[in-house]
């Protein structure tokens, strides 16, 4: 499995190796050891899916806050989508920095979104399958939280793609970083 680091630290994206023949391919999409290893000691408690109907459905930016925080291997098993991580780590020299990556089945690209960033995204086809493992706290409706997904402060780049019309009424809400209290901090 190869794993990227970036510069926001914290958020990783790991690439499980296909090994494939005319029939297909096998692929390992988790090791706990080589997880810890390179990321570190996490305990995964629940696995999510969802499916937007829609191409260019915007889902996000969600967190969970202390004590039920959580943190998401996140990957896409149908469809295409462009998956997003916000550092929310207040101290953070990369607070208000964001990453992306286009996850689809067949680059098997999974993203790590640690405990102290907001998770979102945005589909490219219709149909398009969401899968994540989450660690920490099963989720928790009091604890569930969000930011704006299109706050200029961030300056997410979305895709062409994406609709506002798909937003749930909870994420048009969503208040912008400037207003967001200091759920996480950063530690160096």
């Amino acid at each position: 499995m190869e794993i990227q680091t970036f510069d926001i630290a914290g958020v990783v994206l790991l690439k499980p190796r296909h090994i494939g023949d005319e029939r297909g391919y096998f692929a390992e999409l988790f090791r706990a050891d080589l997880f810890a290893k390179s990321i570190g000691e996490y305990s995964f408690v629940q696995d999510n899916e969802s499916m937007s109907a829609r191409a260019g459905t915007i889902r996000g930016l969600h967190f969970q806050i202390q004590p039920h925080a959580q943190g998401k291997l996140v990957r896409c098993t149908a469809g295409a989508l462009f998956d997003v991580a916000v550092d929310i780590r207040n101290g953070s020299p990369t607070y208000g920095q964001w990453i992306g990556e286009k996850l689809t089945p067949d680059n098997g690209k999974q993203l790590w979104v640690p405990p102290g960033f907001a998770h979102g995204f945005c589909t490219f086809e219709p149909n398009t399958v969401i899968s994540y493992k989450v660690t920490g706290g099963y989720y928790n409706a009091e604890c569930d939280k969000g930011l704006s997904w299109d706050d200029p402060a961030i300056g997410i780049t979305w895709p062409d793609v994406a609709d506002p019309e798909t937003l749930s009424p909870k994420d048009r809400k969503q208040p912008l970083l400037a207003d967001l209290p200091a759920y996480f901090s950063w530690s160096a």
